[in-house]
C-alpha cells in the first residue's frame, strides 16, 4: 500500500531518495517531504550545464541555480551585487574594480579535498574570464568579452576590468550566465564533460542528469545570500526537471498537479487553459495561479533588402505589409491577449529608447493605395511574395496572409525547421522571414546593433542588410555617451530610421506568463523570463 510504504521510508530515506520518488509517483503518494522539492517539466531540453555555453532560455535557467557572478538583476532588471559586493568605475568610464565577498564558497568536490570545498578568490574570475575567451574553447559567450582590454585579480578580493572604450552597458554584459565563476581545477579534471559535471556558487547544487529524461538538484547549504530577515538562502531543498518534449503532455501533467510550474503557452492547450482575453477559466482559477509581465522580446518579419525580387526592393510593398493587418486583432484570437501588438519600432516596451510613436497602425485603404501604386510604377499586375516561418508561427503568418490578400498582395507561407530557417536567413538564401529578438543584455544597443552595417549576416546579425550611414554614425557615437537620457534619444532616432525604411515588420511585443500551482510561493517574474528558485517555497 502507498501510504504505509511513504511511512516506512520518510525517516530514513535522504531528500535525494525523495527526488527519486518524485519522479517515480503520482502526486497522491509522494511523502509529507514534497514541499522541499521543486518540479517542472523543460521540453525544449537542457544543453549544457556549463555557463560559457549556456545561450538558450532553458540553459540560462538552469545554471542560474548553479552559477554566481560578479553582479546579478533582480526582478527589475536592476543591476546588484552578488559575489561583488561592490563596485567603481574610473572617470573615462574604461576601468572598472569589484571588490568580492569573501563567504563565497565553491560546491563540495573532492578534488577539493575529502567532499569539501573552497573560497572563491578574484583570481577564479581571471581564470574563468580567460576561459571564456580562448578560442580554442569557441564558447559561444566569448563575444561579451569584445570590448575588454584586459583584466587581472590584484589580491584574492580585489578584481580590475579594463575596457577597450567606453561602454555604459557593459556592466549589464556582467549579468549573463557566460560571465559565471568556475573553478579551474575542477573544469581542467573533467574536460569538455564539465557540462555535465557543474561546480559553481549558486543555490543549488548538481546531484543527477539523465539526458533527456531528468535533471536533480539539492540545496547548497553553504550558499551565501540571506533574505531580508536573515534566513539563509534557497528555501527549497531540491529541483527535479523532467523532459517530456511534448508541449500538451506537459501541459496535462502541470494539470493533474504533477509538476509545480509552468513556462509557456503554446497553442494546443491555450483555449482549454484562458479565455479569449487572457484570464485564467473557472475550472483553473481556484488551483493554479497565473502572472504575467513584460517580456524582452520582440517577435517581427523581416526583409532580405539585397533580394533581387521586385516586390522586397520596394518600400511601397513594405510599408503595405506593415499597413496591412491589425496587430491587436491577431493577438486576442491567436494568443489570447497574451503579448502586446507592436506600434512601435524594434525596442520592445520596456526598454529605454521605446516608442509607440515610429510604428505603423492598421490602415487597410493606405495598403491598398501603397499595393496600387506598386502596380502601376512597376508594371507587375500580381505582386507576389514568399514568406518562410517554422510550425510554431505558422497560424501568425496565415493571418497575414489572409489579411495582405484583401489588399492585392499574395503572400505564399513556407513552413521549414527551426535550423534551416536560421541558416537560410543568415546566408540570405530566403527574402522575408519570420524571426525574434531576444534582449541579451538591458540596454536597446542590443537591440539596434542589428541595424548596424559592419553586422551583415552571416558574420552578424544584420540579416536584412540594410546599410545607413546616419544610422552607423548615431550607433557608433551612442557608445560614448553615458548619459541615458540622450542615449535613449539617440536610440528613438536609429529606431525610427528603420521603420521609415519598412525594413520589418514589428508583429508583437512578448509577455512573460507564468502558472504555478497554489501552493507556490516566491517565484515572482521578470522581462528576460530567467528563473530564479532561491526565494521559492511550498506550502
Amino acid at each position: 500500500m502507498i501510504k504505509p510504504l511513504a511511512n516506512q521510508i520518510k525517516t530514513c530515506l535522504s531528500i535525494s531518495c525523495i527526488v527519486f520518488l518524485i519522479f517515480s509517483c503520482k502526486k497522491n503518494s509522494t511523502t509529507d517531504k514534497d514541499h522541499l522539492v521543486f518540479r517542472y517539466n523543460e521540453y525544449a531540453n537542457i544543453n549544457t550545464l556549463d555557463p560559457a555555453f549556456s545561450r538558450t532560455l532553458q540553459d540560462n535557467s538552469i545554471n542560474n541555480q548553479l552559477y554566481n557572478g560578479l553582479v546579478q538583476l533582480d526582478d527589475s532588471l536592476n543591476i546588484k551585487p552578488c559575489i561583488a559586493k561592490s563596485w567603481s568605475v574610473s572617470n573615462k568610464a574604461t576601468t572598472y574594480s569589484f571588490n568580492l565577498r569573501n563567504d563565497v564558497y565553491f560546491h563540495k568536490h573532492v578534488l577539493f579535498g575529502q567532499d569539501s570545498t573552497r573560497a572563491v578568490v578574484a583570481k577564479d574570475f581571471e581564470y574563468s574570464l580567460n576561459r571564456l575567451r580562448n578560442k580554442k574553447l569557441a564558447a559561444p559567450g566569448s563575444w561579451v568579452l569584445n570590448n575588454v582590454k584586459n583584466f587581472k585579480a590584484i589580491n584574492d578580493t580585489i578584481f580590475h576590468i579594463e575596457l577597450k572604450q567606453p561602454f555604459p552597458a557593459f556592466i549589464g554584459l556582467l549579468t549573463m550566465k557566460y560571465c559565471s565563476v568556475v573553478p579551474k581545477e575542477i573544469v581542467e579534471h573533467y574536460g569538455i564533460n564539465f557540462r555535465s559535471n557543474p561546480i559553481g556558487t549558486g543555490p543549488f547544487k548538481f546531484k543527477r542528469w539523465e539526458e533527456n529524461v531528468k535533471l536533480v538538484l539539492r540545496k547548497n547549504k553553504n550558499y551565501f545570500e540571506k533574505d531580508s530577515e536573515g534566513r539563509q538562502l534557497p528555501y527549497l531543498e531540491a529541483v527535479a526537471l523532467t523532459f517530456l518534449p511534448d508541449k500538451q503532455s506537459e501541459f496535462l501533467q502541470f494539470a493533474q498537479g504533477n509538476i509545480d510550474f509552468l513556462r509557456s503557452l503554446d497553442a494546443s492547450y491555450k483555449d482549454e487553459l484562458l479565455t479569449a482575453n487572457g484570464r485564467l477559466r473557472d475550472k483553473y482559477a481556484n488551483s493554479i495561479n497565473m502572472i504575467r509581465g513584460p517580456y524582452l522580446n520582440t517577435e517581427y518579419l523581416g526583409f532580405y533588402l539585397d533580394s533581387e525580387t521586385p516586390e522586397i526592393q520596394s518600400k511601397l510593398i513594405r510599408k503595405a505589409i506593415n499597413y496591412g493587418f491589425d496587430r491587436k486583432k491577431m493577438m486576442t484570437y491567436l494568443r489570447n491577449g497574451i503579448g502586446n501588438p507592436a506600434h512601435g519600432g524594434f525596442i520592445p516596451m520596456g526598454l529605454p529608447g521605446y516608442s509607440e510613436s515610429i510604428g505603423f497602425t492598421y490602415q487597410p485603404q493606405k495598403a491598398k493605395q501603397l499595393i496600387a501604386q506598386f502596380k502601376s510604377e512597376s508594371g507587375i499586375v500580381d505582386p507576389e511574395i514568399t514568406l518562410v516561418t517554422t510550425s510554431n508561427y505558422l497560424s501568425f503568418c496565415e493571418f497575414i496572409q489572409r489579411e495582405l490578400e484583401k489588399a492585392g498582395l499574395t503572400i505564399n507561407v513556407d513552413v521549414m525547421p527551426e535550423a534551416s530557417l536560421r541558416s537560410a536567413r543568415s546566408n540570405g538564401k530566403i527574402d522575408m522571414f519570420r524571426s525574434s529578438w531576444i534582449a541579451d543584455y538591458l540596454d536597446a544597443e542590443n537591440y539596434l546593433s542589428i541595424f548596424y552595417s559592419k553586422n551583415f549576416a552571416p558574420n552578424g546579425s544584420n540579416y536584412f542588410h540594410f546599410k545607413n550611414e546616419t544610422v552607423d554614425s548615431l550607433y557608433n557615437k551612442a557608445f560614448s555617451i553615458t548619459d541615458i537620457a540622450k542615449r535613449k534619444r539617440i536610440y528613438k532616432t536609429i529606431d525610427s530610421l528603420a521603420m521609415d525604411q519598412a525594413i520589418m515588420v514589428p508583429l508583437f511585443y512578448d509577455e512573460v506568463v507564468r502558472f504555478t500551482q497554489k501552493n507556490i510561493k516566491g517565484l515572482g517574474i521578470n522581462p528576460i523570463d530567467l528563473l530564479d528558485l532561491r526565494r521559492v517555497q511550498k506550502n
